[in-house]
């Protein structure tokens, strides 16, 4: 049996955890549910400096891929877990402003994987 790397698995996990979020953006924006220039919470109006700490908090994904592959192993499996455990309370936190259930299905997906990330970064030995 072909043995997978758990540094390729966990990278794939955030490349899933990454398509999940911009599935949901799209959902969201063909839905209706999105209005320009305003966020879920009670749809209040975003300055720049809100947007770009979004665009920031979004890209840790993007650069967890990038981190998995390149890491040395001890701050690799650390940077995973923090990472991991971070995006599962960030969610588990945000889940209740999310009105649609499309969202919530979508953010309960992205949850099990952030607890695969989990156990999978917990369990790697070299």
């Amino acid at each position: 049996m072909l043995e997978i790397n758990t540094q390729i698995i966990l990278a794939f996990i955030w490349v899933c955890v990454m398509l999940i979020y911009l599935l949901g953006d799209v959902l969201r924006i063909f839905s209706g549910d999105a209005e320009k220039g305003k966020m879920l919470l009670e749809m209040r109006k975003m300055g720049q400096g809100v947007w770009v700490g979004i665009a920031m908090l979004m890209l840790t994904p993007i650069i967890m891929i990038f981190l998995t592959l390149v890491l040395p192993y001890e701050v690799n499996r650390w940077a995973n877990l923090i990472m991991s455990g971070f995006w599962l309370l960030f969610n588990l936190l945000g889940l209740p402003s999310y009105p649609s259930m499309y969202d919530r299905f979508l953010l309960l997906i992205s949850m099990i994987f952030n607890v695969l990330a989990i156990y999978y970064a917990w369990n790697w030995v070299i």
